[in-house]
Order: C-alpha cells, then structure tokens, then sequence
C-alpha cells in the first residue's frame, strides 16, 4: 500500500524546508535507512531517510522548492500502484494529470462523482477482495494533529505538559504543548486555527510516531468521524508483513489501568490525601509536575526545590512570576507536612521500591547500543601511553592558554590527527557499502541525569586545542541544560568515552552507530614504570579502542593506536 512522506519537523524552530537536492527518482526501489534527499532546514542540511519499502511513485516538491513542516513532498508504495487517492488527499490534483496521465487511465470519473473523500490509505486489492468502507470526512471543518518526528533518531514522544486545554482557541504558531523525546524537550507548535477539539493523550504518557495527539477545527465539528478513519488506516497497515514489529510496543497507556489499579492496595493508599495537595503545588495527575522549561530553569539556578512552589498558571502550572515571588522559609513547614506519611510509611527492614516510566532518551540509548552491540562484531584493542610529556605540555600552555585546557581536550586533537593518518578508521558501515569520511567530527560522549548525549565538535583537526577546549564547554553545557539542537548531535564519524575523571583506570566502550570505532578513556594513574631499563615514577593512562570488525580490522586499528600513542607521548607533534 502507497504511503505519503511528509516533511519532518527536524528542528524545534524549523516551519518549512528546503529539497537541496534529490538522491532517488520517481521509479527507483527504496529500502528502510535509505536517505531519499537532502533537506536543508533553519539550523543545517540533513538526510531524509525512508522508514518505508517499495517503489518512489511520486515527488511532489522539486529541488530548490520549499515545503512547510508536514507537507507531502513524495509517496512511495508499490510498483503501477493507483496513487489518485493519495494526490487527491494531499491537495495535489494538478499533480495527478501531469504525473499520472500518461501511465494511468481517465475512466475514474465515478469515484469524483461519488464526491470528494479525505481517504487515509488506498485500497489493496491483491489481499482478500474485503474492501473495508471508507468514512466521509470531506464535511468535516477540522484536522488531526499527529505527533511529528522531531529528530532523526525519534520513534515516540511523551507528552510533558499540555499549554491548552479542549475548548481553548487556538491559532497558528501558537504553542500546544511540550514534548520530551530521546534528545530534549521541545514545543509542539499548532499550525491550524480554530478550537482544540480533543486531546488524545494524557500528560506523562508516549505516543508513536503519526498518532493522533489533539483535534483542532471548527466548534461542534464531529470529530469521531476522524477518529474513526484514522484508525481505518492503522488497521490496514497492522495487516502488513512488518506490522508484527510494530506489535511489539505496548500502545500509549495501555498498562496504565493496570498500574492504577494495583496503586490503589497496599502501601500506596494512603498517598492519596497528598496527592490532593500537591495539586496546587504545580503537579498534575499522576505526580508530574507541571512547570514552564523557564521556571525549571530559574527554580535550578537558585537552588529551590520546584515541587515546594505553588503554581498560579493554568491548570496550577509554575510560571517564572511563581519562581520570582517564591520565599523557600515559608515554603519549609508545609513541605513538612506533606511529607509526613511518607515517614510513617517506612519501617526497618521493610521491602520496598519504585518504578519509573522509561524515559525517551533512555529507550533510544537501550535500542541503539542494542542494535550496536549484536549486530556490529565488536574486538578490542588496549594501548598504554605515558602521559609525563602530555602533563608537561598541558601546564605550559595553560599558563598562555585563554580557556583552560583539559586532557580530554588533547585526547580529541591526538584522535583528529590519528584519524588523518589513518582514514579507514573514520568510516561507517552502510550495508552493501562501506562509508569513508574525508571530514573529521569528533563526539564526545556526556554523561546527563537521563543518560547518555553525544555532541560533536566539526573539523576537529583543522582546530586549535584552544578552540576544542571552548566549544567542549559549551557543548557540554547546552547537553546537561538540555539545549541541545539537532545540528548538535548529528554526523560524529568517531566517537570518544572518557571516565578518567571518575577514577576509571579502563573501560570498554560500545560503537555508537554509524560510526565503526569509539575509544574508551580511563583516568591518569601515577606508576612503577621500566624506562631503560631502570624502573622509576610514570603517569600512565590506558584507552581501549573498540571497533565494528565489519569495517576495521586489527592491524588498521593498532595502527591507528600507535600513532595516536606517539602523538601524545610527545605532544609537540599535535600542534603541526
């Protein structure tokens, strides 16, 4: 069955884009992971890729043209497949006489009398002859609102906090709600006006890709006939060979009654009563705490506890005025208050633990390192390098130096260098093809309260330690206050994993896809070392690098490691 691609919102600030350029043509087969085209947005030029199988039918927006965020700009299915429908849908009728007119027949003129239907999916009819009935939406004045695909990573989004409620008005630009994904958490902007009509998923809870999220049109709009056509077209594609994937997910909420259920008995009982009362201290169902990204940010800066603050915005939502007027002295004594049944509950030796709803970011680490880690043949390769010269040069230079340098920043600019030398390892394995940067970007991995983030420092070679050193910083920074864009953590050819700083001696890391090696760094250890012949004090530091024997093998990797051994025994060599 054909499927519309739309423009992704690949950025939370991007409204339109641009096709920079085409890499497939109408006719040509298309697999999952393909990237389609080029696009360039308000932050970067990214690859589109396809999530879909079968044949390019259809473009719909040519190079250098601009598409809002959600357009159509192809439609792939299979191959001869009737794609009228889907034109018809999308707005694009002048589209079917040019593309379609030569290869299709004209006698489709008893389906335009039968009047125009919104129709969500073409009928196949190579399965069983059971063609299910279409709903008529054509009268209908309003419009599904599904959650986008905000990063080229994201699968799902859970809806943080909801800014309108049903019934509010609503116009276009204005903000719906926030949405935690696997990277941040990002505003969700309406592009309809009209009334929010229905809300489909509650705060705290996930929704895939394409689910319906809201209802915005016309006031007493009969919407449940949207509804019902929507989900028409999910059953139709749950009939697809892949669908079993699909299966495997539990749908938004589905568990949630269960877990309610079981809340109710035992210890969790008596919570109830304050539960009633941190409702005005901002938190809505369920204990999420509803507050602006702003106030989190202020409450963090002057060391508050946010959940002692008592909201004033809709729905009992901390706003920045709550975090100005907040005085933490008056606030202490009712925090007392609430927390005491929480005392009473607690014995010695009494059993306990809580569970925690599995965040974006931590879903996508668990996919990706797991795809990682049985997929990619890993081996391991473990150097030491006597780090007496690097410890040297590094106070020389900061004594001139304008930002302080790190040695984490001398293990970039030595992998730079290395992987100059050494270009095989500055690779990604694509499948049938194996990829060969001849850009250097380096990721670095950070550690954050959720998990894991990877921004990366561009053309790391042709930088200056100095510069390494400053954009590390701020990079690191953006990553723990969650300010990270897509352009931030997007094209890492290398990656590197430092623990040193938490007294790790070695370590081995997982190769973060696509890249084919990452290096795990551990910490500086003063030692008995031979140098010779005679033993004496040494600062030694091991790093292992691991490799996708896919794509390097063990000569292409301990070569690399020599060099980048030599580089920082004599640090000299990185600055050429």
């Amino acid at each position: 069955m054909a499927e519309i691609i739309r423009m992704p919102k690949m950025s939370d600030t991007m409204e339109e884009g641009v096709i920079a350029a085409w890499l497939k043509k109408v006719g040509d087969e298309v697999k999952p992971g393909d990237i389609l085209a080029e696009v360039e947005t308000d932050k970067a030029t990214m690859e589109l890729e396809s999530y879909e199988e079968g044949t390019l039918l259809h473009i719909g927006v040519e190079e250098k043209d601009s598409v809002p965020v959600n357009g159509v700009i192809a439609i792939i299915g299979e191959k001869g497949e009737n794609i009228d429908d889907l034109l018809k849908e999308a707005g694009s009728g002048a589209a079917v006489k040019e593309d379609t007119s030569e290869d299709q027949p004209k006698d489709d003129k008893k389906t335009e009398d039968s009047g125009e239907k919104e129709v969500t999916e073409t009928k196949d009819e190579s399965e069983d002859g059971n063609d299910s009935e279409e709903v008529d939406t054509s009268s209908i004045n309003a419009n599904l609102i599904t959650m986008p695909k905000m990063s080229d990573t994201m699968q799902e989004g859970t809806i943080s906090s909801w800014l309108k409620k049903v019934g509010d008005e609503v116009k276009s630009g204005d903000i719906l709600a926030e949405v935690e994904t696997d990277k941040a958490t990002m505003e969700l902007e309406s592009y309809e006006d009209g009334i929010l009509l229905y809300v489909g998923v509650e705060e705290g809870d996930s929704v895939e890709i394409d689910g319906v999220i809201a209802i915005i049109g016309e006031e007493g709009a009969d919407y449940e006939k949207l509804l019902q056509s929507h989900k028409n077209k999910s059953s139709k594609k749950a009939e697809k060979p892949n669908a079993e994937e699909k299966k495997t997910e539990p749908k938004p909420g589905s568990d949630k009654a269960s877990n309610e259920e079981s809340s109710k008995s035992g210890y969790d009982q008596p919570a109830s009563t304050p539960e009633d009362q941190t409702t005005a201290n901002g938190t809505g169902d369920g204990g999420r705490l509803k507050a602006s990204p702003l106030a989190k940010k202020m409450a963090e800066e002057k060391g508050y506890d946010i959940s002692l603050v008592k909201g004033t915005g809709e729905g009992g939502r901390i706003v920045r005025k709550d975090i100005e007027q907040f005085d933490p002295a008056k606030a202490k004594p009712s925090s007392a208050t609430v927390s005491q049944p929480a005392t009473v509950q607690s014995a010695v030796g009494e059993e306990s633990y809580r569970e925690e709803k599995v965040s974006q970011m931590r879903k996508t680490i668990a996919k990706r390192l797991a795809e990682s880690k049985f997929t990619a043949p890993h081996f391991y390769l473990t150097m030491e390098i006597n780090m007496d010269k690097a410890m040297e040069a590094r106070k020389s230079m900061n004594e001139i130096a304008p930002v302080k340098i790190s040695f984490n920043d001398m293990v970039i600019k030595a992998v730079a260098s290395a992987l100059r030398q050494h270009p095989k390892v500055n690779s990604s394995w694509l499948g049938d093809k194996i990829r060969y940067n001849s850009h250097i970007h380096i990721g670095m991995a950070v550690a954050v309260e959720e998990g894991l983030l990877v921004p990366v420092i561009r053309f790391a070679d042709n930088k200056s330690l100095s510069q390494i050193s400053q954009e590390a910083k701020t990079l690191g920074g953006k990553a723990k206050n969650k300010e990270l864009q897509p352009k931030d953590w997007e094209g890492n050819t290398f990656t590197i994993s430092n623990l040193g700083m938490f007294g790790i001696d070695e370590f081995t890391a997982i190769v973060n896809p696509p890249d084919a090696c990452i290096m795990a760094v551990g910490g500086i250890k003063e030692t008995v070392i031979v140098k010779n012949g005679q033993m004496q004090v040494g600062n030694v530091m091991k790093v292992t690098l691991s490799c996708d024997h896919r794509v390097v093998d063990g000569a292409v990797g301990s070569a690399f490691l020599q060099t980048f051994k030599s580089l920082l025994e004599d640090p000299v060599r990185i600055l050429i």
